[in-house]
């Protein structure tokens, strides 16, 4: 049985969290910020094989042990990097992080190199007060070679579970498993398991 890796990465407050916990329940949850990573566990079935998925969701927050971002990229089979459309420096953020996805994975198969980075616009419901323009993140997304989408995990579902299962599946068909795996950060309270989330914390919107 294959596993899957996926790093979803952004900036504090774009809907990280969000956007993993509608794609694995189906239910939307408000901001809030997280004190501790989390990988979050679930098997699925692509094209009648079974998969493991590891979805990664950093701290937001400064946080004991905190694993670094090169070490997040090392890990992972793909990337979501998520910005938020109301906040132009989250797509600043979004913009690094491709970039040095595209800087330490220089060997990766070039064939590969456009269907394991999705680069996310979230919180489409807020295009009345928005900074980045669609544009925008099409002319990142086509100059760094990744696939582009943007939506509203307040308002998207079955956008969110596309893209994720897409990602999955490009995931799935890409390169070998990486040779040296390593965990993103040895925080004890990484492996949580989904119904904690709706327990935390929320950030006020």
């Amino acid at each position: 049985m294959n596993d899957i890796k996926l790093a979803v990465l952004g900036d504090e407050g774009v809907g990280k969290s969000a956007l993993i916990v509608r794609f694995l329940t189906r239910r939307f949850i408000g901001e809030y910020s997280s004190s501790s990573e989390c990988i979050y566990r679930k098997r699925l079935s692509i094209d009648g094989r079974q998969l493991n998925l590891e979805l990664y969701d950093p701290c937001s927050q400064a946080c004991e042990g905190k694993s670094t971002l090169t070490d997040q990229i090392h890990w992972a089979d793909g990337f979501v990097v998520v910005y938020d459309i109301s906040d132009r420096s989250s797509f600043i953020k979004a913009k690094a992080i491709v970039h040095l996805i595209r800087e330490l994975n220089l060997g990766v198969a070039k064939r590969d190199a456009d269907t394991l980075v999705f680069l996310v616009g979230n919180k489409q419901d807020l295009c009345h007060v928005r900074e980045v323009r669609r544009e925008e993140g099409q002319r990142l997304a086509a100059e760094s070679q990744t696939q582009f989408y943007e939506l509203s995990a307040a308002e998207h579902c079955q956008e969110v579970v596309l893209m994720f299962s897409k990602m999955v599946h490009n995931a799935s068909l890409g390169g070998k498993a990486k040779e040296r795996r390593r965990r993103p950060s040895g925080s004890k309270s990484m492996a949580k398991l989904i119904n904690n989330v709706f327990g935390k914390r929320r950030k006020s919107v």
